[in-house]
């Protein structure tokens, strides 16, 4: 095998087994920084020795002896307790019958470390925007640069955010743990919200040049897939996947070669990627099939109606205004209900979502959101109201975040005669 093809080998280990690899040592240091820095030096010994022994048959279980016997080298040469030399001592050694190719080790036999670490990560004591980080940072491996660009803040800022996160988990006594039954539906919540906001900022930028970040979504859709296998009877964990899957399907029709939003009703379906909606439709199936329904199925469920649909007259608008008022119910929000507007316009007439849209105005929970004057701007112009379409789209435009959306409202106001 060349280089190159070594090189591949650990890059796609690096992606599979970056998580695995930190959230066990870090059950059995209790370090989280030395965790990730001795995960770093396994994969580093890979790239130096495969080459030359060899990948070995199970490249995870390899990693992990790597990385807990570099940090057990750490640890003796420090003044730490004895209990996590001990911890570290009692994995199995590599096997003697195959040379490098280690034993199964404890983290094979415990297969929720990242589970533990997941819940650890997203803690409700930690800020929202700790756990994301956090948890792009110890599962996903991103480097603290990387995770910093995504988010549009400076390094420093995204460092002194991870330090602030570990050391509140250090001194609060944070549990590395599943959360005991009594918590764990709420608790479960919590995680499946981290994802999707990382799946969702992926999907749609909240601000900046580039309208979307897939690699946000797609590391998002990659911890949603771990999570789902780990949590087997939990259908939620099954809907959020689905839900992510079927958006995502979505993503190469999007913008056209310039950038522009394409919005749905002229997005080229045949651009759709259709294994991702199958596999989407699969998981909603059996997660419904479990007859405990949440939001992530419902929105699941309407994304379901958009991706099943041959063309845009054939969406069934009036079953998506009906799940828009179940999720309505079950999680209420006013983007949800904005949603629900944008449906019953579509199935009853651009009046009547008007009149949900002036609703939510009058309410003021969305003063300041684009997407509501930019909502409102479109079904004014749809009842022949052009003016009045002009004011919201210029309204709409002055809050847009990013310059894509920018550049679609800019095309909306001018064919208006607004400027």
């Amino acid at each position: 095998m060349s280089d190159a093809e070594v090189t591949r080998v650990v890059e796609e280990a690096f992606r599979e087994e970056w998580g695995r690899v930190v959230a066990t040592l870090i059950r059995l240091t209790g370090d989280w920084d030395l965790a990730e820095e001795c995960a770093q030096d396994a994969f580093a010994q890979a790239l130096a020795r495969w080459p030359r022994d060899g990948v070995p048959r199970r490249p995870g279980a390899w990693l992990t002896t790597a990385a807990r016997n570099r940090a057990l080298d750490r640890l003796r040469r420090g003044t730490t307790e004895a209990v996590r030399l001990r911890a570290l001592a009692s994995m199995p050694p590599a096997s003697a019958s195959e040379p490098g190719e280690p034993e199964p080790t404890e983290e094979d036999r415990v297969p929720d470390d990242r589970l533990r670490l997941m819940f650890t990560c997203c803690h409700p004591a930690l800020p929202l925007e700790a756990q994301v980080a956090l948890t792009l940072r110890t599962l996903a491996g991103l480097t603290t640069a990387e995770i910093a660009a995504a988010f549009m803040v400076p390094e420093p800022t995204m460092a002194q955010r991870l330090v602030r996160a570990k050391r509140k988990i250090r001194n609060a006594g944070i549990p590395y743990r599943v959360p005991p039954a009594h918590l764990l539906a709420e608790r479960t919540a919590g995680v499946l919200g981290v994802l999707y906001v990382l799946f969702t900022e992926g999907y749609s930028a909240s601000g900046g040049p580039s309208p979307a970040r897939p690699e946000l979504s797609a590391e998002a859709i990659r911890l949603a897939r771990v999570l789902a296998g780990l949590m087997r009877g939990e259908p939620e964990a099954r809907g959020l996947l689905a839900l992510m899957l079927l958006q995502d399907s979505r993503r190469a029709a999007r913008f056209d070669e310039a950038g522009d939003i394409v919005t749905l009703e002229f997005q080229d379906r045949a651009k759709w990627d259709h294994d991702e909606i199958e596999e989407g439709l699969r998981l909603l199936d059996d997660a419904l099939a479990r007859r405990r329904p949440g939001p992530y199925q419902v929105q699941a469920a309407i994304a379901a109606c958009h991706a099943t649909a041959l063309d845009p007259d054939d969406t069934d608008w009036p079953q998506i205004a009906g799940l828009y008022a179940r999720l309505a119910r079950m999680a209420p929000s006013s983007v949800v209900e904005l949603n629900r507007a944008v449906a019953v316009a579509m199935a009853d007439g651009p009046l009547a979502g008007l009149r949900l849209v002036d609703e939510l105005r009058a309410g003021g929970e969305l003063a300041g959101h684009h997407l509501l004057a930019a909502t409102r701007a479109d079904l004014l112009r749809r009842l022949g109201r052009t003016a009045e379409a002009a004011q919201a789209y210029g309204e709409a435009l002055a809050l847009a975040p990013t310059d894509a959306e920018r550049r679609y409202l800019a095309r909306r106001l001018a064919e208006t005669g607004g400027t």
